[in-house]
């Protein structure tokens, strides 16, 4: 992944030479380009970092600071462009997807139950999702703020965003405190949705993070799709509850 930031105390190239170098050093960091007339600096990492990392490594001359847009560098599997069709980009989630519902539909073929096919595809949904997200619970913030509102906004969300869905994930399985867990899957897919439409809107090439940090998908309107359905099953639960 690669961020971008901004860097403030340089003045020099002598100045630029250090701070590349410093920077260097650090693990994880596998290249740093600088601009010294605009006070930028990319970095790729194969890790997540944290910005106090950063400073800690700098003189107290420097000042670095995360430019308000991240620049993410685009994932080579997943963004191969013409070489691979949108769907071969999103065989992993479709897949996914794919063994959600056809569980969902083994447990209730015999009993059929719209209800509770929706119940289990929801619970299975996020119980599924997050384990995705834990795999890399330090990276995952980073790319869900580059599109969720609120992570934007709030960057302790993203942290505690796959515990949300695990415990969303238990209420529907569980069946405990249904309507409340399909009210906040309605505020919580809401505000996604809308951070996605945006993104798709504005045709920026980023990584979904819906499944985390472990598979690279780039974020289509596959994202939005399956937003939509959980919404829409939110929504059809609500009203069959009231």
């Amino acid at each position: 992944m690669t961020h971008l930031y901004t860097i403030k105390g340089m003045t020099c190239n002598g100045c630029k030479a250090s701070v590349e170098k410093n920077l260097l050093a650090l693990e994880h960091v596998s290249d740093v380009s600088i601009n010294l007339e605009k006070e930028e600096a990319s970095i790729k990492m194969d890790s997540h970092i944290e910005l106090k990392t950063f400073q800690k490594a700098l003189s107290d001359k420097y000042q670095i600071s995360e430019k308000e847009e991240l620049k993410k560098e685009i994932p080579e599997v997943a963004f191969e462009g013409e070489e691979q069709s949108k769907l071969q980009q999103l065989k992993p989630l479709l897949l996914i997807i794919f063994y959600i519902s056809a569980a969902s539909i083994l447990l209730h073929f015999k009993n059929w139950s719209w209800n509770d096919f929706m119940l289990d595809f929801m619970g299975l949904f996020y119980i599924v999702f997050s384990f995705f997200k834990m795999l890399d619970l330090k990276g995952f913030p980073e790319s869900f703020r580059m599109y969720d509102p609120l992570a934007k906004r709030i960057p302790v969300y993203g942290k505690i965003y796959p515990f949300i869905e695990t415990g969303l994930g238990l209420m529907f399985l569980m069946r405990f405190e249904i309507k409340i867990a399909l009210i906040i899957t309605l505020i919580i897919l809401g505000i996604t949705t809308l951070g996605v439409t945006k993104t798709l809107l504005d045709k920026k090439s980023i990584r979904c993070a819906c499944l985390g940090t472990a598979l690279k998908l780039p974020m289509t309107e596959a994202t939005f799709i399956e937003n939509t359905i959980m919404i829409l099953m939110a929504i059809l639960m609500l009203a069959n509850l009231l």
